[in-house]
């Protein structure tokens, strides 16, 4: 499965990276990861169609993770199951505003941000297989 990692920081992509690794549980497929820097990148790639899962930076610069979530769930047609990292717990109510599936704060758990990637991963195979 493709895995969209956006930020505007290598370091915070690296970081995401690492914590997915290439299969982020025993029950889903191996991940590919594809790192976007920018949001005209990261919406260019959602509507291509080729990406199953993304993990957003809630803090990137210019554009948020979570503002390009809202507008990647307004605009792209089947837009794929969406994390968003926050900067802290209390931002959960903007990752909710920004219709995330799924939120994980910072600093990065990597335990907590697989299993968050692993769930949106199933997932997405769910409605690909009920799609069919």
């Amino acid at each position: 499965m493709r895995v969209l990692v956006y930020s505007d920081d290598a370091g915070t992509r690296e970081k995401v990276r690492l914590a997915i690794g290439r299969r982020p549980a025993a029950d889903v497929p191996l991940v590919e990861i594809v790192e976007c820097a920018t949001q005209p990148a990261v919406l260019k790639r959602l509507d291509s169609g080729d990406i199953d899962v993304a993990v957003l930076d809630g803090a990137a610069v210019p554009a948020g993770g979570m503002g390009v979530c809202r507008q990647a769930k307004d605009e792209v047609y089947d837009c794929p199951p969406i994390c968003v990292i926050v900067e802290r717990r209390d931002d959960r109510w903007l990752a909710d505003w920004s219709r995330a599936d799924a939120v994980v704060s910072q600093p990065i758990d990597p335990i907590a941000l697989a299993e968050a990637v692993a769930g949106l991963m199933r997932r997405r195979s769910e409605t690909r297989i009920s799609s069919h």
